[in-house]
């Protein structure tokens, strides 16, 4: 077993490897990185992802990503592709293979079938005069000086240089394509993520009671309805029907305090003015930012100005939102 001192030094030295090997890509990237980003933003069908072994993994999570922002694409391992998954791929198709070396066996017998398809082949690979970048439309160029493995042999630079060309890629298409957090979130529906991007303060407070008192209703009145409605506050409107101030269970307890008559209150007397309010169409997320911000735990909602409503912090917890 190693010492814990050696240990460190191993991971950070893996880090370093890598790191340079990703700072390095960059001035790799070329003529042929624009073309094959315009050539898939043009695609008429879809980005069909192959590769063999680790590359193969890589390509899984390079599909995963283009999926997400916008790019319709499928992964197709090279093994299986000889034993019949050949049909996945359609006439507008473009074809991504991922291979370090570009010279497996896998990729010598797959490229050519592809060929006589008619596909445009994008070639991700570590030299340009490999099989497979000879072969190819176009190259992306990928290579590495070495693995971070000590034996220069297991794939640990190459992939994730492969991840982080991948990655670019994305993100061009996804620049080029104009895609938004609205178009994310279309992709995303699931998890706090997706939520943050979606759901709107009308998600939530439709399911609520509308706690909601006069100016001149009794204190007790009051207590009667933020626990009836069980939102810890509750809207004052005035006479003509407009939201007045706002009064929360907060404002009962310091009235308490402060041994204030009872009997002789109103609730205009106990109210906070100029409440903290949030647009029925409002994201969740804003109306959480609001809350934080402002050390509270409720929001009026207004809908084209008027008081619809109230939502409460444990509202957009219990969701998962945050």
């Amino acid at each position: 077993m190693l010492s814990s001192s050696a240990i460190k030094k191993i991971a950070k030295l893996t880090i370093k490897t890598e790191a340079t090997a990703v700072r390095k890509l960059g001035q790799y990237i070329d003529d042929d990185f624009s073309r094959a980003v315009s050539l898939v933003l043009n695609c008429k069908g879809r980005l069909i992802v192959t590769g063999i072994g680790k590359s193969a993994l890589i390509g899984h999570k390079i599909v995963a990503t283009l999926n997400s922002t916008g790019t319709p694409s499928i992964f197709m391992h090279a093994a299986d592709a000889i034993h019949g998954d050949l049909g996945i791929i359609q006439q507008e198709d473009i074809v991504l293979f991922i291979s370090k070396s570009g010279n497996s066996p896998e990729i010598k017998l797959l490229v050519p079938l592809i060929k006589n398809l008619g596909n445009t082949i994008i070639a991700m690979a570590s030299n340009k005069k490999s099989f497979l970048s000879r072969k190819a439309d176009l190259t992306i160029l990928t290579p590495v000086e070495k693995e971070a493995c000590p034996n220069n042999l297991a794939p640990t630079s190459s992939t994730t240089v492969q991840m982080v060309a991948g990655d670019a890629l994305a993100v061009c298409l996804l620049e080029c394509r104009g895609f938004t957090e609205k178009d994310y979130a279309k992709f995303h529906p699931g998890g706090s993520l997706g939520k943050k991007l979606y759901m709107r303060v009308s998600d939530f407070f439709l399911e609520n009671k509308i706690p909601v008192v006069t100016l001149t209703d009794t204190i007790s009145q009051v207590i009667f309805e933020i626990s009836s409605k069980r939102l810890g506050a509750t809207a004052v409107l005035d006479s003509n029907g407009k939201l007045a101030g706002i009064i929360t269970d907060g404002d009962l307890r310091r009235m308490l305090e402060k041994n204030m008559g009872i009997n002789s209150l109103a609730a205009g007397d106990i109210m906070t003015r100029n409440p903290q309010t949030v647009d029925f169409d409002d994201m969740a997320i804003d109306a959480f930012d609001k809350m934080k911000s402002n050390n509270i735990t409720q929001l009026i909602i207004l809908k084209n100005g008027i008081y619809a409503g109230i939502i409460h912090l444990h509202d957009i917890l219990k969701e998962g939102v945050v």
